[in-house]
């Protein structure tokens, strides 16, 4: 079996990836259980892939050329899944140093292993975030990322050109940078707005909406964003950026009307003056996405937050 490397591999993307590509893969992970949200969550993502045979978890920082060089030398490696990456706009403003070393320099780390190994493709999670508060909709892979709103949005950036300089400098050939919008579903990020705002109504508390409730996000259900990965590892290019997005932007307030239908319960809503970092609106043009990968999202937005509930509710982790 072919041997698959995924960064941040007990994480949302990550441990969902893993469970889908372990009939086909070896799997080789990477994470450090950083405490930007519970490591057990993320540890109890990987229980089931670590029965497995097939798969190898390292735990270690992707800052720490050490633990790259001890996986790079016990495994050979094919293709990368380079997911792991400090997230979240907001902490990224109170923290921008940290964004910086995590999202520059441990990418950067991976792409120096990965031309050093003449890996076979190499794919790049980048983010929505790098589009900034674009006028222009829906947002397109060809449009200009010159105006970033928060250091997490600036971190993606680099990393991407970072992939496009490793790729033309360093012949790392194969190479594909994957822009995710607004990824929700089981297992999703509890600092994302549906499992937020599915907890506090399920638990009678307020939720805040920063702004009028207008702002849109374009959200993407984790199954559609898997298929999309997946079908990336099965088509390798030499070099291209596409967006996996539902192509489909919900407003706050909807969401929020959406979860209340679902749980049967009414949200106590208080409203807070708009933050920095926070964009008005993401919106994916998938059409690239389509032609190339031949790939478009399946999960309506209705059919994905009644999934999500049913995971919160059956596992107990909303209270």
């Amino acid at each position: 079996m072919k041997k698959i490397l995924i960064t941040g591999v007990a994480g949302f993307i990550g441990s969902s990836l893993a469970e889908k590509l372990i009939s086909s893969y070896e799997i080789v992970g990477l994470d450090d259980f950083s405490d930007y949200y519970s490591p057990s969550t993320k540890r109890q993502n990987v229980a089931n892939l670590q029965k497995n045979k097939s798969f190898k978890i390292y735990e270690g920082d992707i800052c720490d050329e050490k633990i790259l060089d001890k996986i790079f030398r016990n495994h050979e490696i094919e293709k990368i899944v380079h997911l792991a990456a400090r997230a979240g706009v907001r902490p990224s403003l109170e923290n921008p140093g940290l964004y910086m070393k995590v999202n520059v320099l441990g990418t950067n780390n991976v792409l120096k292993y990965a031309c050093a190994s003449k890996i076979k493709q190499f794919i790049f999670a980048s983010s929505s975030s790098v589009y900034g508060n674009s006028a222009k909709v829906p947002f397109s892979e060809n449009d200009p990322l010159d105006r970033p709103i928060s250091p997490y949005a600036v971190s993606k950036i680099v990393g991407e050109k970072l992939c496009w300089f490793y790729n033309n400098a360093h012949h790392l050939k194969k190479t594909t940078i994957l822009r995710f919008f607004s990824v929700y579903g089981p297992k999703g990020r509890p600092d994302m707005a549906p499992y937020i705002f599915t907890r506090k109504i399920l638990n009678n508390e307020s939720i805040n909406i920063y702004g009028d409730g207008s702002q849109a996000r374009d959200f993407t259900y984790i199954d559609d964003i898997v298929d999309g990965i997946i079908k990336a590892i099965k088509k390798p290019f030499d070099f291209e950026i596409v967006n996996l997005g539902n192509s489909y932007p919900v407003l706050v307030s909807k969401l929020i009307q959406i979860i209340e239908e679902t749980t049967g319960k009414r949200a106590k809503i208080k409203f807070q003056p708009a933050r920095l970092g926070d964009v008005e609106k993401t919106y994916a043009d998938i059409s690239k996405a389509k032609k190339m990968l031949n790939w478009e999202p399946k999960t309506k937005i209705q059919e994905g937050i009644n999934k999500f509930i049913d995971w919160l509710k059956n596992y107990n982790l909303y209270r």
